[in-house]
């Protein structure tokens, strides 16, 4: 089945490319608010960041279509010894904004490896009460919908899309996708690595909510499209996708992970189309700049 992909450099607070409700599943990761060592000091305020999530949201309810999921990647931040309750605060305005609040889905961690490692450790250099921080090996899959899925769309759909869309039991079984809780490994900041400096999540997160919440052949958009892990698993589980991001210092990576090329134009792997607007901007050399001078003086409580 061949697909088509949109890849837009610009600000997603106006996704003025995209029809109303065209978008059947929307699967994210905004910003970290201020994370120190993915974007400090990226918002001049936490209330700036609020404004950006409300403003997308709005045009998140515009473009998907009823009944369908948007899926947030997220936790709550600690920056500079405050923890903003960002995985709440999110919450409340999507449902301000009109989605109803479906799920939450813990993605667990494997302890090995650990973000913030000091932090508990204050307690082996004071072993008192109320020096206890807990380091953090999980985040939020948050999941909301726009109304109520009418199950009556499925007799429509031609009995080929249907199977090709079935869900793989045994795996959904042996993986245990039931749980509210997903242990998935974390990209590792390997030197090496396409996402090096990039704070990506793993492709096995966005391959579970594309086969549970499309069918194929559907349209899946990610607002924040960072390294262009939602447009490669899309592509290859053959939906549609649509993605946005600002930085065009990224531009070089998203292409190479979805192995773009003149021959991927015309193929049967699908057509891609890349769109650079005005607002678009150059983020990635200032934000890892502020990175190494944050290293040695996080304040890790």
């Amino acid at each position: 089945m061949s697909t088509w992909h949109k890849i837009i450099f610009g600000n997603c607070r106006d996704m003025y490319e995209i029809p109303d409700e065209s978008i059947h599943l929307v699967v994210t990761s905004p910003p970290y608010y201020n994370a120190p060592f993915d974007y400090p000091d990226l918002y001049k305020s936490y209330e700036e960041f609020l404004e950006l999530i409300r403003a997308f949201a709005k045009e998140l309810y515009r473009v998907l279509a009823p009944g369908r999921i948007a899926a947030f990647v997220t936790d709550d931040m600690l920056v500079k010894g405050e923890k903003y309750p960002v995985v709440s605060d999110i919450t409340r305005i999507m449902i301000e904004t009109g989605f109803r609040y479906r799920d939450r889905i813990v993605w667990e961690k494997p302890e090995g490896y650990i973000r913030i490692s000091r932090r508990s450790g204050v307690v082996l250099q004071h072993p008192y009460p109320m020096y206890f921080y807990p380091d953090n090996i999980q985040e939020s899959i948050i999941i909301f919908q726009k109304g109520k899925f009418d199950y009556a769309y499925i007799k429509t759909l031609d009995p080929k899309i249907l199977e090709a869309s079935k869900i793989d039991l045994k795996k959904y079984s042996s993986e245990k996708w039931y749980l509210a809780i997903w242990r998935i490994t974390n990209v590792l900041p390997l030197e090496n690595r396409l996402e090096k400096g990039i704070a990506a999540f793993p492709e096995e997160i966005p391959r579970r909510l594309i086969k549970l919440f499309t069918f194929v052949e559907e349209t899946v958009l990610d607002p924040f499209l960072g390294s262009g892990t939602t447009t490669k698993v899309a592509k290859e589980l053959e939906r549609n996708s649509v993605g946005y991001e600002i930085d065009l210092e990224l531009k070089d990576v998203i292409l190479k992970k979805i192995n773009y090329n003149q021959a991927t134009l015309t193929n049967s792997t699908g057509k891609v189309e890349i769109i650079e607007r005005p607002d678009a901007k150059r983020l990635r050399t200032h934000l890892q700049e502020k990175v190494k001078n944050q290293r040695s003086v996080v304040d890790y409580t």
